[in-house]
């Protein structure tokens, strides 16, 4: 933190003696912040990748990967990045500080800007008790916190079993255990930016909504607008727009798109599937540019079909631990011969002396598809808040508590 404050702060126009080529200092800081990334986060990656292609036999660091490091270094690069654009002015470090380790959005998000978040601390207005945003807060926690326990932590029982045992599944098993993955994914990690606005709105600080109903949309455009909705921002406003954007011709759009995408599957992890996630989406994203500039369209319920199932299938590979583990999966999906088969999970649910787990998950996957008919968490904060709000508040808060009997960890804690 100390750091970027002192490079930001020689960046604006706080320190006018600094005599350095504003562009080298800001590519030095920008090196600095992805140096560290990449040392705990892919060295190991690379000597894997080095030993496999020169038969070597380099020790691995296994390095214990520092909590939110990829998230708080996302959030100072566009710091840097804002002051050379002369979009920041920070004289004070501790303000810098608590813009940067806010702890509700510290780490997994959502990516706030300085510019959006400095005001708030500094307005005299949020220093005093205001109870609707704190009412508003309950609320829209509870909701994250059923999100997590309820629906995507029982989800991730079958998930994890299917993605452990990808060799043995039939064709239904295979397609219960993608959908369980990608309703998990966004019940954890909406789950998780739900609490950490109700818990910002506790200290009157309005933090961006990050989830749009994102398994709804109708195109993979669509898809980057709703979901990660501050990720997709930093990567069109921090990568995709300095690589040229939208202004030097389709083919540099296109290899604009598909670079920025790879870069985002990167982010993710370190690891081949990741990159073909993110290649996979990048493709998409031209393919759906291509599409529109020939005039093409289709009915939306067929545009809908298409667009979840692409996005159902990318996550396999996102999901899975190794790339044969990925085939495995979409073999079963596609060509299997057991078709009705669910011999693993009737297996799954007796194993350990699991009670009703099965009918966990059942219910799970059930509100997962329901989910498609409600209002999002973003429309219900912007209502007014009645009795039967309070009451349905303090209905999923219990029923959530009876299921904070067990280690629990969020999906993105370990991106």
């Amino acid at each position: 933190m100390l750091f970027n404050y002192i490079v930001g702060n020689s960046l604006n126009e706080n320190f006018k003696k600094v005599r350095i080529h504003k562009k080298s200092l800001l590519t030095f800081g920008v090196i600095s912040n992805l140096a560290l990334l990449g040392y705990f986060k892919y060295t190991n990656f690379f000597l894997e990748n080095f030993n496999l292609a020169f038969d070597g036999s380099v020790p691995l660091l296994h390095l214990a990967l520092p909590l939110a490091i990829s998230f708080f270094t996302f959030q100072q690069i566009a710091y840097l990045v804002d002051s050379y654009r002369a979009e920041t002015a920070e004289y004070d470090f501790l303000n810098y500080a608590l813009f940067v380790t806010f702890f509700p959005q510290l780490i997994a998000g959502p990516i706030v800007h300085h510019a959006e978040m400095m005001p708030q601390f500094a307005s005299k207005w949020n220093m005093v008790k205001n109870y609707k945003n704190i009412a508003t807060g309950l609320f829209i926690f509870s909701i994250g916190l059923f999100k997590k326990v309820v629906i995507a932590d029982h989800l991730a029982l079958w998930a994890n079993f299917g993605f452990a045992h990808t060799q043995t599944l039939t064709m239904l098993e295979s397609w219960i255990t993608s959908l369980s993955y990608t309703f998990q994914l966004y019940f954890d990690f909406s789950g998780y930016t739900d609490m950490a606005i109700g818990a910002a709105l506790l200290f009157n600080i309005k933090l961006p909504i990050n989830f749009n109903s994102p398994y709804k949309a109708l195109d993979i455009q669509d898809f980057w607008r709703r979901w990660h909705i501050t990720l997709s921002r930093f990567l069109r406003d921090y990568i995709y727009i300095p690589l040229g954007g939208n202004r030097k011709g389709p083919f540099r759009i296109y290899t604009n798109l598909l670079a920025t995408f790879i870069l985002g599957g990167i982010w993710h992890g370190a690891g081949w599937t990741f990159v073909f996630w993110g290649f996979l989406h990048g493709m998409a994203l031209v393919t759906h540019r291509v599409w529109k500039s020939l005039g093409f369209t289709m009915p939306k319920s067929l545009a809908w079909f298409i667009t979840f199932n692409f996005i159902n299938i990318a996550w396999v590979f996102f999901r899975a631990k190794a790339w044969e583990d990925a085939i495995d999966i979409l073999k079963s999906m596609f060509f299997s011969n057991d078709y009705g088969k669910l011999s693993n999970i009737l297996y799954f649910a007796a194993m350990d002396d699991k009670k009703f787990v099965l009918l966990f998950i059942i219910v799970s996957f059930a509100l997962a598809l329901f989910s498609f008919m409600f209002k999002n968490s973003n429309i219900l904060i912007q209502k007014t808040l009645t009795y039967s709000y309070m009451l349905y508040s303090a209905l999923l808060f219990f029923i959530s508590i009876l299921f904070l009997n067990k280690i629990s960890t969020f999906l993105y804690f370990n991106f």
